[in-house]
């Protein structure tokens, strides 16, 4: 484009929005929440300032209460207090019940909430001592445990929907009958109804079990930073570095969309809120660019799908994992990076290839944000984000490295930004934006608690992992394949935190036993548990991005799937070689090894799925041969991709030949075939970008 023409069209440039400004983040709330007015949205306020002044107390030492040193489970219970009750006010009771007030019965069960959670703050110091969860709990004691226990019920169907709590509740009683004999090899030690109660509301096992310790210790902190990043206009800078970077490359839309879903995701740590929120910038850009409505959200989908396993800011489950393994924080982190990048990569060879495929262009350099213009006004952004990971890789401070990132943050705005300083006004709804965060997540972690807690008292679990072992004849392929199945199934009805809970519980003990890699187990349950958003029938983080992009519902599910489709095998990569996830002897370096084997081969998958392979054209240029070549590049890739050695009967360097053997004349035989088919040597591919 001639500079003329260039410097006369300046109003065509892209003008983004901050996708968490007010106006935003309300257009994105979901309708069947509440908003609070008035006094409640005051106590909204106040409790999420205790909430947060409690976790800095706790992981800082701080000693706020003077001549008082405070237990942990007593901690846990005083954020029970202060969050839990909202749930009743925040989500409504029915899908009839009114938004624009709080109905008497919500604020009883608010009172109800608050009483009960006190009663058994005061009396954990004395249960501990007496150890009552086991049994002789005084009756107040057993009564407020009780309510407790319907009350965290009745909050998981709030906020989890009626799916997450017939999953959950017939576990939390399932003491009570466990030793009926019709349960068969399920069976286990059958309590009464006052010793599962204590059990369920005292012990370290059950409601103050891992999700309300991972809550208590980490994820807190790392809720503020996502916050104190979303409303310093972290979002307008990452989507406008994102269009910077990647706007003019072929296919610019879309490859802009999965990078700013990826760093927005860092942020929110949720799925649909990430939708909400990229999509509605670069849903219509892509359209625009020439993506039909159902692709466009598909990939938006995707995208915002893995962001929530990208470090160094990932969601609430990645806190609950290193929770069930004992580890660091940053341990999970680092163990995330090649499967989030592996996704990554698939994904946008995916949209390289259709972009190439048909044509789709990128955008004009004149109409995107400038990159030095982005670069100055947001640099310290990168800075925080840098604070945040040496903290946690290098000095390993995982519980207080979010609020000391989050504290420069604040700073560096103050002095370096005049359109987000902050203002008294900005505070409060810092703290209103926490404390329905905090709301949402407690109701949902709380009641998973129980959970664990039920089969931790039945001692079932070392039982159900031999029966799962007994029954895929200790094939290590076929209790994955029937892992992998349960988690999709489990995950169209439960939040990825809620699915990846119920299988830690029920099968990672029996693959652990068959020797494979603890870190990979998990993370293999968590990522199975996540692609349940882009699974049809019930694949939600399509279904939301289909009503930005007005496609239909159905049709853009079917389409993430295709678009996704290389992301199903990657949980079964890093399962057969742990390197993947950085464990075992020098993981680095075999990661390294293993990253480029995979990209290499997702290349080919990604081009026998498009139909266009990157350095040789277009395959419809093969003619009758196209579809077999196809074929065979999707087979030859997977071979290639797929890790020797471990479970995998075959070694690195056989996997690695028949690869090869599969993709070098396949490649050869194409690039014949499109050079002849294109008129005899004008190559249509375009280097990739």
């Amino acid at each position: 484009m001639r500079a003329a023409d260039s410097a006369a069209r300046p109003t065509k440039r892209i003008v983004l929005d901050d996708p968490h400004s007010v106006d935003n983040m309300q257009e994105a709330e979901v309708t069947r929440v509440r908003s609070l007015q008035g006094f409640w949205r005051w106590a909204l306020v106040a409790a999420a300032a205790a909430t947060i002044l409690l976790c800095i107390n706790q992981q800082f030492s701080l000693r706020f209460f003077i001549g008082y040193t405070q237990l942990n489970t007593e901690y846990f219970y005083l954020l029970i207090a202060l969050m839990l009750p909202f749930t009743f006010l925040i989500f409504p009771g029915t899908s009839t019940a009114r938004l624009d007030r709080i109905p008497l019965y919500d604020v009883a069960l608010f009172v109800l909430t608050i009483g009960a959670a006190l009663v058994l703050m005061s009396t954990i110091r004395k249960a501990a001592e007496a150890g009552w969860e086991f049994g002789g709990a005084p009756t107040h004691v057993f009564i407020a445990g009780l309510v407790m226990w319907a009350l965290l019920m009745e909050a998981l169907r709030r906020t989890g929907g009626w799916s997450l709590l017939l999953c959950i509740f017939p576990f939390t009683v399932y003491p009570l009958f466990a030793g009926a004999r019709w349960l068969g090899p399920l069976g286990g030690s059958q309590s009464t109804l006052e010793q599962a109660t204590a059990y369920h509301v005292l012990s370290g096992e059950s409601l103050l079990g891992i999700p309300i310790q991972a809550f208590a210790d980490t994820v807190i902190g790392f809720l503020v930073f996502g916050t104190a990043l979303m409303l310093t206009g972290a979002g307008k800078f990452f989507i406008n570095l994102s269009f910077s970077i990647c706007g003019t490359f072929r296919g610019g839309a879309a490859k802009v969309c999965i990078f700013a879903s990826a760093l927005l995701g860092m942020m929110s740590g949720s799925i649909i809120s990430n939708v909400l929120t990229a999509g509605t910038m670069t849903i219509p850009v892509m359209k625009k660019s020439g993506f039909r409505a159902s692709y466009a959200a598909a990939i938006e989908a995707c995208a915002s799908t893995g962001a929530v396993l990208a470090p160094p800011v990932m969601g609430a489950t990645a806190f609950v994992i290193a929770q069930f393994l004992n580890v660091s924080y940053a341990e999970v982190a680092l163990a995330a990076i090649v499967p989030a990048a592996l996704y990554y990569i698939g994904l946008f060879m995916q949209v390289d290839a259709y972009a190439a495929r048909h044509g789709l262009e990128g955008i004009p350099r004149s109409e995107l944000p400038s990159l030095w213009q982005t670069l100055k006004e947001g640099w310290y952004y990168a800075f925080v984000i840098a604070l945040l990971v040496v903290m946690l890789l290098y000095f390993k401070r995982e519980s207080h490295a979010p609020f000391y990132a989050t504290a420069l943050l604040l700073v560096l705005n103050q002095i370096f930004s005049k359109d987000t300083r902050w203002t008294l006004g900005s505070i409060v709804r810092f703290l209103e934006v926490n404390g329905r965060t905090f709301v949402e997540l407690i109701g949902i972690l709380a009641g998973c608690g129980l959970l664990i807690g039920a089969f931790s008292m039945t001692g079932v679990i070392s039982s159900l992992a031999a029966d799962l072992l007994r029954l895929a004849g200790d094939n290590a392929f076929l209790l994955l394949a029937m892992c992998a199945i349960t988690s999709l199934i489990l995950g169209l009805g439960l939040t990825t935190t809620a699915c990846y809970i119920f299988l830690a519980i029920l099968v990672a003990p029996a693959l652990e036993k068959l020797g494979l890699n603890r870190m990979a187990v998990h993370m293999f349950i968590f990522y199975w548990g996540m692609l349940s958003s882009i699974t049809p029938p019930v694949a939600i983080a399509s279904f939301a991005a289909a009503g930005i992009a007005g496609s239909p519902a159905m049709k853009t599910g079917w389409e993430s799937m295709w678009v996704g489709s290389i992301i199903y095998f990657i949980p079964f990569f890093f399962v057969m070689n742990p390197a993947l996830v950085l464990q075992g002897p020098d993981p680095y370096l075999a990661a390294l090894g293993l990253l480029t084997l995979a990209a290499a081969g997702t290349l080919c998958i990604c081009g026998g799925i498009q139909g266009y392979q990157v350095g040789i054209g277009n395959l419809r240029r093969a003619g009758a041969l196209e579809w077999p070549l196809r074929v065979a590049l999707v087979i030859g890739g997977f071979v290639l991709a797929t890790p020797g050695g471990g479970i995998n009967p075959l070694s690195q360097v056989q996997v690695t030949s028949l690869g090869l053997c599969l993709l070098v004349p396949t490649l050869a035989i194409a690039l014949l075939l499109v050079r002849r088919g294109d008129g005899g040597g004008q190559r249509l591919a375009r280097p990739v970008v």
